[in-house]
């Protein structure tokens, strides 16, 4: 079954062309040139992953992507201009999976949206769930429960809280995590790893402030605490 991705990008030649890339990739393309447009898009048919452009003529990619995870779980990948760094910042924690700052190289495009695909079925093959006191993580259904109720993760924010529990107890860098959750060596802007840390604190700590059950080991990673309540 072809791979079927929308492409959110106002620019006709740019779409053209990444249409045309992705189209001998073997991914099946939609195009919305407005974010109204995907929006429409998504509530009419299912598709594996979003490519999302920050700069767009009715409202601007953050907006889309705060109401898109309002809404969907599906992969998301902004598209931003280089040096944009709180743009990044602020899509991270707005529930972006990856970015990619332009110009880039149309391989690199492909080569993300993989990544941020093969996190997603790696995810939902059948693991079983795993339990800490009052925090669930079904790996099978990709979700995290917090005294039985349903916390809002990113496909990215819920593969690093699985990484991080599945070696509880054991301080991880920021490189390891990235690789364990990417799988792929790509250009990454350093502070990612904790923005979405943040994120992930703020849906299953009581006081994401003074965390519990993510601790912070300085200059050495996160360390994922076992004996919690």
């Amino acid at each position: 079954m072809t791979e079927r991705i929308l492409l959110v990008e106002d620019d006709p030649r740019l779409a053209e062309m990444l249409s045309e890339y992705l189209g001998q990739a073997g991914f099946s393309v939609v195009v919305a040139p407005l974010g109204g447009t995907a929006l429409e898009r998504l509530s009419e048919a299912d598709y594996e992953a979003v490519v999302l452009d920050l700069m767009l003529p009715d409202m601007d990619g953050l907006s889309v992507c705060r109401e898109l995870r309002t809404k969907y779980d599906t992969p998301v990948l902004m598209l931003t201009a280089r040096g944009d760094a709180i743009d990044r910042i602020v899509g991270l924690e707005l529930g972006a999976d990856d970015y990619l700052p332009k110009p880039f190289e149309p391989r690199e495009l492909v080569a993300r949206l993989r990544a941020i695909m093969r996190r997603r079925v790696r995810g939902s093959t059948g693991q079983k769930s795993l339990h800490f006191g009052r925090l669930e993580l079904d790996t099978a259904a990709r979700a995290v429960r917090l005294d039985g109720k349903p916390c809002e993760l990113t496909g990215y924010q819920f593969d690093l809280l699985v990484a991080l529990a599945k070696h509880a107890g054991r301080v991880l860098s920021r490189e390891l995590l990235m690789d364990e959750v990417k799988g792929e060596e790509f250009e990454s802007f350093d502070r990612s790893i904790d923005v979405h840390i943040s994120r992930i604190r703020a849906a299953i700590e009581d006081n994401p402030k003074k965390p519990r059950r993510i601790i912070t080991v300085r200059a050495a990673g996160y360390v994922f605490a076992k004996a919690q309540d």
